[in-house]
């Protein structure tokens, strides 16, 4: 970045630990939120300044200290487990309205391609947004939330199905029968590109899009997942060679505005080399 600011990361779990670990790397000085009293010490340990933070209803408890900062990163994930995503919608106010309070000027929203819902073509940041899932429907709408502010910028991140260390694709369908869609195209991301795509945006200060970010690779789910199996060691699953439900993930600003150039953007390559 052209001038060291203070990034704070609202949730260090796979790829919030990740990213604060990488932006510390550059020199940067980041603050990095918990609601586990238990991972103070691992974000301690990565020269993260380690936060417990709670924007739950009525259990907000946070250190304002965090909140001083020039950047917010929010990476809290919505857990639907009763049916509907107005908890998660509550949280995202919360943080609007103290983002508000501490006037911070900058906030990137990690969101999901799951937004965009299965309609069996290519979609990209211009496609109107149309899930039919909980969790898909509540990013939307927090993503509204955020973006119709005017007291900061909003730039949102969505991101494909999330591969790296620790999220081992073979793992993730491996013995399954009659899984459906085998000839479907997948829609995946590495955890290195996450981190560059989000590195990128500082670096160029690229504030205020909406990117997605995903693998421009898109093999057939039978192909990719039983690779991935086989090179894990696992049974391959096996799979239904139909294709329904589909969508290949494009990105218009990942290239045009940010120049990015993914480092896995083989799949099946990426698997022959793990």
């Amino acid at each position: 970045m052209p001038d060291k600011k203070t990034i704070s990361i609202l949730g260090c779990g796979w790829y919030g630990l990740s990213l604060a670990t990488a932006l510390v790397d550059s020199g940067l000085t980041v603050k990095g939120s918990t609601t586990s009293a238990d991972k103070l010490q691992i974000l301690a340990a990565a020269d993260i300044e380690p936060y417990l933070v709670n924007v739950s209803t009525g259990k907000e408890t946070y250190n304002p200290s965090f909140f001083r900062c020039d950047i917010l990163w929010i990476c809290i994930p919505p857990k639907i487990r009763d049916g509907n995503g107005e908890d998660y919608l509550d949280k995202i106010r919360c943080i609007i309205n103290t983002v508000k309070t501490h006037q911070i000027k900058q906030v990137i929203f990690i969101s999901s391609t799951g937004i965009y819902g299965d309609v069996n073509a290519a979609v990209n940041e211009l496609t109107p947004p149309n899930s039919d899932t909980v969790s898909g429907k509540a990013l939307l709408q927090a993503e509204k939330l955020l973006k119709e502010q005017t007291a900061f910028q909003t730039t949102i991140i969505r991101f494909a199905g999330l591969i790296g260390p620790g999220r081992e694709p073979g793992r993730f369908l491996a013995r399954r029968k009659a899984v459906p869609n085998g000839n479907a195209p997948v829609n995946l991301i590495h955890l290195t590109d996450c981190i560059g795509i989000s590195s990128a945006i500082l670096d160029k200060e690229a504030f205020g899009y909406t990117y997605n970010a995903c693998s421009p690779s898109h093999p057939a789910r039978a192909e990719f997942y039983t690779k991935a199996a086989i090179c894990s060691g696992l049974e391959a699953p096996e799979f239904i060679m139909e294709k329904e439900n589909w969508k290949i993930v494009e990105s218009i600003y990942a290239d045009t505005v940010l120049g990015y150039k993914y480092v896995v953007n083989d799949l099946i390559g990426w698997l022959d080399d793990t």
